[in-house]
């Protein structure tokens, strides 16, 4: 469900960050937290970007769900 969340359009804001968080674990992904209180690099299918867990609230805007999407791609991930 997040997946195809990620994927659709328009882009919708309001995905929660756990969730995506579970969703890179889920395929197979590593997370590490970073020295700085948000950033977070994200390792999934030999690529690698950085993002940064929103705060205060918990739910990702449009362009951070646009550049997931972006990065999902470039690690091939697509939803089916």
């Amino acid at each position: 469900m997040t997946l195809e969340m990620i994927f659709k359009q328009p882009t919708q804001a309001g995905i929660k960050w756990q969730d995506v968080e579970s969703l890179i674990i889920g395929l197979g992904g590593e997370i590490e937290k970073g020295r700085s209180g948000s950033r977070v690099g994200i390792y999934l299918n030999r690529k690698v970007s950085v993002f940064h867990r929103p705060h205060p609230g918990k739910e990702m805007d449009r362009g951070a769900v646009k550049s997931m999407r972006e990065f999902l791609e470039l690690a091939e991930v697509k939803p089916c």
